[in-house]
């Protein structure tokens, strides 16, 4: 929590010290009511949502989904950006100041009569100034157009020593919906739609069921319920499930009905062969200790593993990955990643920086890990992580 005020602090401030900068910048009026719309527009709405999340009410939802959107993308990217470019220009212009100090010769002056109407320098200046509202309100206009799509990713994988009775196998991979704030509506029916088309053997979600507010829990159920599955399906917990409140989300998801691992299993016969789906509940250690914890969870969690079924482990963070390849897992499912989000390729962004694994197939020995990208979305925008939901086939190796 105190890490989350620091956050709303600083981005505040910055807020106020850019409304400023871009004040000063414009010497026309129309400019400084266009800053001041907007600058004022983006802190006031950042402080109504985090005030409506922590009041557990659901006032910010009356914001409209483009607004909201903007908001985000302003503080999260915008904002960034603005104050790293400003960091790096602070050297020169401190540079430009001391030269200037020291230049000896006189630089003549004359009076300059301007035309009538806006200067070039003018132009320049008011043009600069609208820099914010353009980049925001462009990417957002991206972002709205996103939001309702979703692709469908396949993979066929051979899995060695697969039982033969479960050679083609399907499974459906549903993962990070985010029911709430950007995820509503259409994409959320299209994807319980695809799902049901694909008439998979298994439908397995694998976290982050709700943005944050439980207030959606019921309408995320629903959902899960409406897919359909020709054996089984399953559902674990993800870090976003767990924002508002873990133990009543816990409780609910519990008495939903919905087969709900947490730091359990189910044994599932598909074509009459046993499979065994493990779930991992969320680490809630943070920091460095995270990945021993989850190496640890994991471990602990494997020592239900039936010999004579067919394994999957169901984790939300991918780098359960590793424990479960060092006890020879032959599928882990996991999201939480987003595909990285914002990514200028498939090699950089914010997957490679934050994670090992961050989105498709990774492999190990005879172990394998699906990560997906998933469906729905915290932050409005992606950039070479399209929201997916995942097809597996398995085949014998």
């Amino acid at each position: 929590m105190r890490f989350i005020f620091t956050l709303i602090g600083l981005m505040v401030s910055l807020d106020i010290i850019w409304w400023i900068v871009f004040v000063r910048l414009t010497n026309h009026a129309a400019g400084r009511v266009i800053v001041s719309l907007f600058m004022m527009a983006m802190i006031l709405g950042l402080i109504a949502i985090i005030a409506a999340r922590m009041a557990r009410a659901d006032w910010d939802r009356f914001i409209p989904k483009f607004a909201v959107s903007a908001i985000f993308i302003w503080h999260f990217i915008g904002l960034g950006l603005l104050s790293l470019i400003g960091l790096a220009l602070i050297p020169i212009l401190i540079g430009q100041k001391i030269a200037g100090y020291y230049q000896n010769t006189p630089i003549a002056t004359s009076q300059v009569i301007e035309p009538a109407g806006w200067s070039r320098r003018e132009f320049l200046r008011f043009a600069g100034a609208m820099v914010p509202p353009v980049f925001t309100f462009s990417l957002t206009g991206i972002a709205m157009a996103q939001l309702s799509e979703v692709r469908v990713r396949r993979f066929v994988l051979s899995i060695v020593d697969l039982p033969k009775e479960l050679d083609g196998m399907t499974i459906a991979q549903v993962s990070d919906m985010h029911v709430g704030r950007f995820t509503h509506g259409e994409v959320l029916q299209k994807t319980v739609r695809v799902v049901n088309e694909m008439r998979a053997d298994l439908v397995l979600l694998t976290g982050d069921l709700i943005n944050d507010a439980l207030a959606d829990l019921d309408t995320g159920l629903e959902l899960a319920r409406k897919m359909e599955a020709r054996f089984g399906l399953a559902i674990i917990e993800g870090n976003h499930d767990l924002i508002e409140d873990p133990a009543e989300f816990e409780t609910r998801v519990k008495a939903s009905g919905i087969p709900f691992l947490l730091d359990g299993s189910t044994i599932i016969r598909v074509r009459g062969f046993p499979v065994q789906l493990l779930g991992l509940s969320w680490t809630r250690v943070r920091g460095e200790g995270r990945d021993a914890a989850i190496s640890t969870a994991v471990k602990k969690l494997l020592e239900q593993r039936t010999a004579d079924a067919f394994a999957i482990l169901m984790a939300h963070h991918p780098h359960a990955f590793d424990a479960a390849a060092e006890e020879q897992m032959p599928l882990t499912l996991s999201g939480h990643t987003h595909g990285g989000q914002l990514m200028l390729n498939e090699r950089l962004g914010f997957g490679p920086a934050m994670f090992r694994y961050w989105s498709g197939l990774y492999t190990r020995g005879q172990s394998n890990l699906i990560v997906s990208n998933g469906v729905g979305n915290w932050f409005p925008l992606r950039v070479n992580a399209p929201a997916e939901i995942v097809h597996l086939t398995l085949r014998q190796a």
